[in-house]
């Protein structure tokens, strides 16, 4: 147990402000699955991202079998499985468990971990943080406590390059010189200085705390930015963490934290001793998965690494001149954007028509149909089906959402300012539409 609890305990509840809902989380799972449009709908969690070749196998076998047959990208490094039949859901846990991906029954919808893709794979971050992820998500499943997070909860690990760092979640853990970590908790203006080794345990005992603080507000509050008194958190996880001997200080927050906000993830093509691919709107068919996975069998590593960008990361070490060209190439004909120039890593939509029942139209479609004059928009631009913006991304961007009138509605959606509108009848309008709000 990591939390000790003869520490001072957290502040009155009466500090909490209630959080108000009709329901439970239902945040779908491998296990609970959801009922879309197009069928039943998995969400696969796959901590930092990080695939086996036989785990990625065993995915798409399940695609194949049970599904629509292409995997889906979240903006969480997760595997989505859409168009599900009725009744498979012994089936799919089934072949999961058989390949590694469900440790825990009890936990798997809270394994949310998000890693730096190319941490250890070039020369940027700090620290390789695959140790931190192998440990974290082992504490995880062994923590009763954990149980009780929302699937919404999200830890990430970041090598000090400040990717991961800039995706909002509710335990960041980034790596620090000399061998020290910051661990962060929602957007609390302190931060915890704790050493390398106990990273994992630092973060573990800061979503138990939380979990803590939760049930004494008396409110379903499924994330830390919910609470009003994150910056007491972290008080009360340095004390539970000098009680079990790890030497954790209180330090301000670092200003580049913030300053990484709408951080790009891995550019397409060669990245250090990578290949970094972008899948267009997160969709991945048989084939391009297939290409994928036969590179990463190929390669010393044998893994892949889906990353929160909705693009695939295949650790390549030794791969050089004409095998990277040739690799990069077979994987373009598929698809998948290898350019860094394309567009697309800056385009992104939600389901819509016909996956989801609440889409007013089908963005998917309008999208592709708009690539051009979305790459000029300077800023990244997010297609929704409704007023939901489900799976959005953070930062200044442009919100493209489909209205009940008809059409679109376009906004320049930037933290602390007021965003700009325009409305925009159909999507070959969005270049003018685009004009209007931005300078």
């Amino acid at each position: 147990m990591l939390a000790a609890m003869s520490t001072p305990p957290l502040r009155s509840s009466s500090q909490a402000t209630a959080v108000t809902r009709d329901r439970g989380d239902a945040c779908p799972g491998a296990l609970r699955l959801h009922a879309a449009d197009d069928g039943a709908l998995a969400r696969v969690r796959v901590p930092g991202g990080v695939l086996t070749v036989r785990q990625a196998e065993a995915l798409a076998e399940a695609a194949r079998r049970l599904g629509d047959g292409d995997l889906h990208l979240t903006s969480r490094g997760n595997v989505q499985l859409r168009g599900l039949a009725d009744g498979c859901g012994g089936e799919l846990a089934e072949s999961l468990d058989a390949a590694g991906l469900l440790p825990s029954a009890g936990h798997e919808r809270v394994r949310n971990i998000v890693a730096s893709p190319l941490s250890g794979l070039d020369d940027r971050g700090l620290r390789d943080v695959r140790p931190w992820l192998s440990a974290l998500d082992t504490a995880l499943c062994a923590s009763e406590a954990a149980r009780r997070l929302s699937g919404r909860f999200l830890f990430a690990l970041d090598d000090g390059r400040g990717d991961v760092a800039a995706l909002d979640a509710d335990v960041t853990v980034r790596a620090a010189g000399g061998d020290r970590a910051l661990l962060s908790l929602g957007t609390a203006r302190e931060s915890l200085s704790v050493p390398g080794e106990d990273a994992a345990r630092a973060a573990l005992t800061a979503a138990e705390t939380f979990l803590e603080a939760a049930r004494e507000s008396g409110a379903r509050v499924w994330r830390v930015t919910e609470l009003p008194f994150q910056d007491e958190l972290i008080g009360t996880v340095r004390d539970r963490l000098a009680a079990v001997g790890v030497d954790a200080a209180i330090r301000v927050r670092p200003e580049s934290a913030a300053a990484t906000a709408g951080a790009d993830g891995p550019p397409p093509g060669a990245v250090g001793d990578a290949l970094s691919v972008h899948a267009p709107l997160g969709r991945l068919t048989p084939l391009q998965w297939r290409e994928l996975t036969a590179l990463a069998s190929a390669t010393p590593c044998r893994e892949l690494r889906l990353t929160p960008w909705r693009g695939v990361v295949v650790p390549a070490p030794g791969l050089r001149g004409e095998q990277v060209t040739d690799a990069l190439a077979r994987l373009s004909v598929t698809g998948l954007v290898t350019d860094p120039a394309s567009p697309w890593p800056r385009v992104g939509a939600c389901i819509g028509r016909p996956g989801c029942a609440k889409s007013l139209a089908d963005v998917r479609a309008d999208a592709t149909e708009s690539l051009e004059a979305a790459g000029r928009a300077g800023l990244p631009l997010y297609w929704s089906g409704c007023e939901r913006r489900c799976g959005h991304p953070r930062g200044e961007r442009i919100d493209v959402v489909a209205v009940g009138s008809g059409g679109y509605e376009l906004s320049r959606t930037a933290p602390g300012r007021e965003p700009r509108t325009a409305p925009m009848a159909d999507p070959s309008r969005l270049a003018a539409a685009l004009g209007e709000i931005t300078p």
